[in-house]
This record gives C-alpha cells, structure tokens and sequence, in this order.
C-alpha cells in the first residue's frame, strides 16, 4: 500500500514540475550555507539557518498546496507559501519549543536526583525524546494544509494517524528511509570518487589516527576542489530528497480518512445568562 503512494508521488512530480522548486531552493540554500561555514565559520552560518529554515518551510507549504489541488505553476506555489506560511510554521514552533521544555525539565529533575548532566548523555537524551515526538507529529504540516487546520489541531490530528494507523505509517517511515539511504549512498559514493586521491591516505591510517581525525583535519585534506565538489553533492541530496519525501508523505496523508475538525469548525461566541448564543 505504502508503495503504491510513492510511485503516485513520483508521478505528481513528473506531470507537475514545479515541485522540484522548493528542492532546488533548498538545494542551493544548503550548498551556500556549507560554504559560507568553511569560508567564514559557524558564527554567520548559525545565524543564517534560522532565515533559510523560514525559506524551506515557506516553499514547503506552498509545495503541498499544489498538491492538494492537482496542478498549478510557480505563483501558485508562491501563492499557497503565503496563505499556509504561518499554518505550518506556528506547529512546527510549538513543537520545536514543547520538545526543549520537555528535555529541559527532564533534565532538573534527574540533576536534582544526582544524575551527571555530561555533554554524552544530554545529547543521547535529547535525540530518545526527539525520536518519539517527532514520529508521532510528522503529519502536522500536511494535516494543517489538506485539512486546514490550526496550530493544536493540526498536531493532534497527526498524533491520532499515527497511533489509529500505526502499521501503515511504519511502513512509509521504513520506505521513506529507504529512499533516503539510496539517494546518500549513491551521492556519498560520487563524493568519494570524485575526492578519490586526496582521500586514499585515510586508507593507511591505523585505529589511533581513525580515532583522533578531525572534521577539520578533513576539511583541509580535500582542500578548496573538496569543499566545492561537497557543496554540489548538498545541493543534489536537497533537490532530490526534499520534493520525493514531503510529495510522498502528501500522497500518503491524503489516503487518511478525512477529519471532520476542518468541515465542522465551531463558530466563535459564547451564551449569556440566559442561554443567547452570541456570535463573534
């Protein structure tokens, strides 16, 4: 079944090209951040994640527009980024900040019960809480789009697929890993080639150099030709991950029985005393 959405993905991309955009976007957002780190270190590039995660989310949002409506073109894209910006942005916040509070208190409380807080165990911690949260709330963007539904709801609604379809949704997480391991693998495997020569002399090192190598040291081993050849490599992994994935997790979401929130969506008011309703 979850198969079955992944070639009607690949065909959505085919028959609408336009949804290759925000892949290409992201793509060349990736490749000039990796630069802008090596050339001018992780100061500026901490800073400028930030904007280009507005940008990615932005023609995400616009991506799954399209793809609720079958067709369209790049205002349509531009068009549906602006209308859905927020409604995907805002769940993503309250996610994003929920997860921190979590692993934040958490944290106090095994400190206050003498558990070290090394760098080691708060970041296997964190990745034990991430894992869950994020695997119950994938479908948040996709359910605030198809189903036009606000901050709350949207992440409800993705908590309640996943646990009422919880084998289905495991087997388009299993098919969409897939996809993401072959598509690396085969790029990682054109980055070796193309870097071949200068990264033989990592084939004579013994176990203690292996262990103390740095990224730096990697860095400086490809030289200005490695830095480049990686960037091209990021911009590729973006362009085809980026449109595959969000295009298949759309085409699966809208396999979901529809909700009823967005159709019957309450009227804003309240009774008085006497039991008048009064609307806003």
């Amino acid at each position: 079944m979850a198969l079955t959405e992944l070639k009607d993905a690949l065909g959505l991309l085919r028959s609408i090209p336009v949804l290759w955009v925000p892949g290409l976007v992201t793509g060349v957002l990736a490749a000039v951040l990796w630069l802008i780190f090596i050339i001018q270190g992780s100061f500026f590039a901490m800073r400028l994640i930030l904007i280009f995660s507005f940008i990615a989310v932005f023609f995400l949002a616009g991506s799954y527009v399209v793809i609720r409506n079958g067709k369209g073109g790049i205002r349509d894209l531009f068009l549906g980024g602006i209308q859905y910006f927020f409604r995907v942005l805002l769940p993503m916040l309250v996610i994003i900040f929920c997860t921190i509070i979590l692993v934040t208190l958490v944290m106090i409380t095994l400190s206050f019960g003498g558990v070290p807080a090394n760098p080691e165990f708060l970041g296997v911690f964190t990745i034990c809480i991430i894992i869950p949260v994020a695997f119950l709330t994938i479908f948040f963007d996709t359910a605030a789009v198809f189903e036009d539904l606000r901050i709350f709801d949207s992440i409800r609604r993705s908590i309640e697929l996943v646990t009422a379809q919880l084998t289905r949704v495991l087997k388009f997480y299993v098919i969409s890993a897939a996809v993401f391991f072959v598509i690396t693998f085969a790029l990682m495997i054109v980055w070796e080639a193309a870097l071949f020569d200068k990264l033989e002399p990592l084939t004579r090192f013994n176990e203690t150099q292996i262990a103390t190598f740095t990224p730096d040291q990697l860095i400086g081993m490809i030289g200005t030709n490695g830095m480049v050849i990686t960037a091209v490599c990021l911009f590729f992994g973006f362009l085809l991950l980026l449109p595959i994935l969000s295009t298949y997790k759309a085409c699966f979401f809208r396999t979901f029985p529809k909700s009823s929130v967005s159709i019957e969506q309450q009227p804003s008011g309240e009774y008085d005393s006497k039991g008048r309703w009064y609307k806003y």
